[in-house]
C-alpha cells in the first residue's frame, strides 16, 4: 500500500452524508481488518471483535436498536461494522504476549480486564475508521443504538460487547465529483483542548 499522509486520513477526509450504493467485497474488509489488527494497544491484547453486517437480513435485524437519526444512514449503508470488544481477551494473551502470568493477571481483576478491554477495543476500532479510510473507503461512526439489542440479536453466542457502529461504504459518486468541500463543523482549539505541563 503507498505511503498516506495525514491530509488524506484527517484533513481532506470528512464524515459522509450518504454513502454509495456500490458493495463492498469481503476481501477489501480482510485487508481492512489486516491492517487494523497492526495498530498498537497495550500489551498487543487486541480486545476488539468486528462484526460486519453485508447483507439486507443483517441490516434489518439491526434496524430495531437504532435511533432514529441513524436508521437511514445505516440501511442504506453496504456495510455496517458493530465495534465489539471480548471481555475475556486475555485468553488470547499467552500467544499474543510473551510475559509471564499476563493472563493470570487480568484474569484475577475483573475492573482491570473489563477497562483494558473497552479502551483498547475503541481505539482499535478508531484505527478502523482511518483504515477505511487508507483504503479509500467513508467511515460514519454512529453511537445511537441500543447495545443490548444489539449484543441479543448478534452477539450473545459469542460473549462480546458491542461499543459502536460504523456504516462503511465508498463515497458517494456525487460527493467525490463535488469540488467543494463540505464545511468542517467548529472543533476546540489546542488552548481549550491541551495542557503543556
Amino acid at each position: 500500500m503507498p505511503s498516506i499522509g495525514y491530509e488524506h486520513l484527517f484533513t481532506k477526509h470528512h464524515t459522509p452524508q450518504k454513502l454509495s450504493s456500490r458493495p463492498i467485497e469481503e476481501g477489501v474488509l480482510k485487508e481492512l481488518y489486516d491492517v487494523v489488527k497492526l495498530g498498537p494497544t497495550s500489551g498487543n491484547c487486541q480486545p476488539a471483535r468486528f462484526v460486519f453486517l453485508t447483507s439486507g437480513d443483517a441490516h434489518e435485524r439491526l434496524k430495531p436498536a437504532l435511533s432514529a437519526g441513524n436508521v437511514h444512514k445505516a440501511m442504506e449503508a453496504p456495510v455496517i461494522a458493530i465495534i465489539a470488544h471480548d471481555p475475556l481477551f486475555f485468553e488470547q494473551l499467552p500467544r499474543l504476549n510473551k510475559t509471564k502470568d499476563l493472563r493470570e493477571w487480568f484474569a484475577g481483576d475483573v475492573g482491570l480486564s473489563e477497562e483494558t478491554a473497552f479502551r483498547n477495543g475503541t481505539l482499535q476500532g478508531a484505527y478502523l475508521i482511518l483504515a477505511a479510510r487508507a483504503l479509500g473507503l467513508a467511515a460514519m461512526p454512529m453511537s445511537g443504538f441500543d447495545s443490548t439489542m444489539v449484543e441479543e440479536e448478534f452477539l450473545k453466542d459469542t460473549g462480546w460487547r458491542a461499543n459502536f457502529l460504523v456504516a462503511l461504504g465508498y463515497p458517494h459518486e456525487t460527493s467525490a465529483q463535488n469540488s467543494e468541500p463540505p464545511q468542517r463543523a467548529p472543533r476546540l482549539t489546542f488552548e481549550e483542548a491541551c495542557l503543556c505541563l
